[in-house]
């Protein structure tokens, strides 16, 4: 029977040696079988940058067990990614906090501290970033475990904490929004372009305050005397 892409070997896959069999669970630890698999997903994709190196065969070999044993925890590879995925927006989200609570209560640098963390966890991390937002990762439904609620709900933690610092700074009169809502949705995207066109932009000289710019006039920030 012919592979589908989720489960064709590549290059990586064919050339890297398995791991030694990994030693089995005693009983109550199957979920650290689930960690492992994700985390040698998370690796692959580390080191390919192409969501197509993550396979049940590639996946298997890295964590040391036979392709099987990831059955009881993932059905296909679209829910390794999708754990995957899952997993970098709980960073996303937690490195978006960590900011915003290391500049104190000023709303106005909280949610430019969130917009700052957010451009430096994309930078940082270009590979699981571009996963994160479908540049390497584009499930299609129908054909694999996945539902649109899976999908849909990605990220909504961090789009929250957005809302709520927007809402923040238009509450202090900082800003000048009549929809907060979608506004924050109109920063995010002016956030995810600029992430974007850096990473493939590298060579164009980028205005030093260009973030900036993107926050106050998408944010609706008022001038500060």
């Amino acid at each position: 029977m012919k592979k589908t892409t989720a489960e064709a070997d590549t290059p990586a896959e064919e050339s890297a040696p398995p791991k030694p069999a990994r030693a089995r669970n005693r009983r109550g630890e199957g979920g650290r079988l689930r960690e492992d698999i994700v985390a040698a997903a998370v690796e692959l994709l580390d080191e390919s940058g192409d969501e197509r190196a993550i396979t049940l065969r590639s996946v298997a070999r890295r964590v040391g067990i036979a392709a099987p044993s990831i059955y009881p925890h993932f059905p296909d590879q679209p829910a390794i990614m999708l754990a995957v995925v899952r997993g970098e927006f709980a960073d996303l989200h937690r490195n978006l906090l960590a900011a915003v609570e290391a500049v104190g209560d000023d709303p106005r640098e909280r949610l430019y501290a969130a917009c700052d963390a957010y451009l430096d966890f994309a930078r940082l991390h270009p590979g699981r970033y571009r996963t994160m937002f479908g540049g390497l990762w584009q499930p299609t439904l129908g054909d694999s475990s996945l539902t649109h609620d899976d999908l849909a709900t990605l990220g909504s933690d961090t789009m929250q904490l957005m809302v709520d610092l927007f809402g923040d700074c238009v509450a202090a009169g900082e800003a000048t929004s009549t929809d907060v809502s979608s506004d924050a949705v109109a920063l995010w995207l002016g956030l995810h372009g600029l992430a974007h066109q850096r990473a493939v932009s590298q060579a164009f000289p980028w205005p030093d305050d260009i973030a900036d710019r993107i926050i106050t006039t998408l944010a609706h920030l008022t001038p500060r005397t």
